[in-house]
């Protein structure tokens, strides 16, 4: 038990790790999430990797320090756990970016499809899917697939850059983005590289074509961590959340990271705060309740992606 007297001496950060070893909590933080948070959690990545450490913590406790889809997942992949979000109100717009109507439609128009539901998306839409991606894992699945055609809910620019790397799938495309990679310009990316022409320009498939086309390394949040890390290069233009700059640093402290003048920010990724997290952990409030049967049809297709991405 903490006691009052010991809380008053306590910084922000230090009152969350006694929290977190009295409650048998963990905490996971995305890489778009602020440093602070970053700082104080037990794992960082990105949804793939998140979604495994939560299917795999022994902790009671699961405080994940993202936007909504991510806490739906952790809970259903941990049922028996508590999860809770350090603001209910982050969500993410492009999780609501398909809906059941075309899904339906779809599968009856082509009676040999499956519907990959890229894991950015909400449990609703997972449940009515095959199985779930990340951008990560998504190429290695698709390709995996026994089906021939394949819907891709709900971000178009990622179904494209998937589809070029699985040219023998036949693809439907749905009009899904995240505004957040949506808002960046090839403009900017050719200013940038006209202002630092030996940076490398390493970018998220969640964007725009025209950037992709601009790139020498397109990949996932993690993937690009690790070119970066890897790279014999000092320079490198990010184009994706600027949250992802904190994990360059310091894996590469001698490393220089540019952004585009027009900062790519997930405005509900900055929703969580350290402050908010020690509150949730004080309170247990904004618990991710969901029912069993429902819990159960958006897992199915959550365990049937880490199967095929083993």
């Amino acid at each position: 038990m903490i006691l009052q007297e010991d809380i008053e001496k306590m910084t922000v950060t230090e009152e969350i790790r006694a929290l977190k070893k009295e409650k048998n909590a963990v905490i996971l933080a995305h890489y778009y999430v602020e440093p602070g948070v970053q700082q104080i959690a037990d794992y960082v990545g990105d949804s793939y990797y998140l979604s495994k450490a939560a299917a795999e913590t022994g902790a009671q406790t699961i405080v994940f320090c993202g936007v909504s889809f991510m806490g739906e997942s952790a809970k259903a992949l941990s049922p028996d756990k508590t999860v809770l979000m350090p603001d209910k109100a982050a969500d993410c717009p492009m999780a609501h970016m398909a809906d059941e109507e075309t899904i339906r439609r779809v599968r009856e128009e082509y009676e040999d499809v499956a519907v990959v539901c890229y894991i950015n998306s909400t449990a609703e839409l997972k449940r009515l899917s095959d199985v779930c991606v990340t951008s990560a894992n998504a190429v290695k699945i698709v390709k995996a697939l026994p089906n021939r055609n394949i819907f891709f809910i709900p971000d178009r620019n990622l179904a494209h850059f998937i589809a070029e790397q699985a040219p023998e799938k036949h693809f439907i495309y749905n009009e899904g983005y995240c505004p957040t990679h949506e808002r960046m310009q090839a403009e900017e990316i050719r200013k940038a590289k006209g202002e630092h022409p030996d940076a490398q320009v390493l970018a998220h498939p969640e964007c725009a074509k025209a950037i992709l086309e601009l790139a020498d390394y397109v990949g996932s949040t993690s993937g690009i961590i690790q070119y970066a890390t890897e790279s014999a290069g000092k320079e490198f233009i990010i184009c994706t959340e600027e949250g992802v700059a904190y994990e360059l640093k310091q894996k590469n402290p001698d490393k220089v990271f540019y952004f585009t003048d027009t900062l790519p920010v997930c405005p509900d990724m900055k929703l969580v705060t350290l402050e908010k997290v020690l509150h949730v952990l004080k309170t247990g409030e904004n618990e991710v309740h969901m029912e069993a049967d429902a819990a159960e049809e958006t897992r199915r297709p959550l365990e049937r992606m880490l199967e095929l991405a083993r």
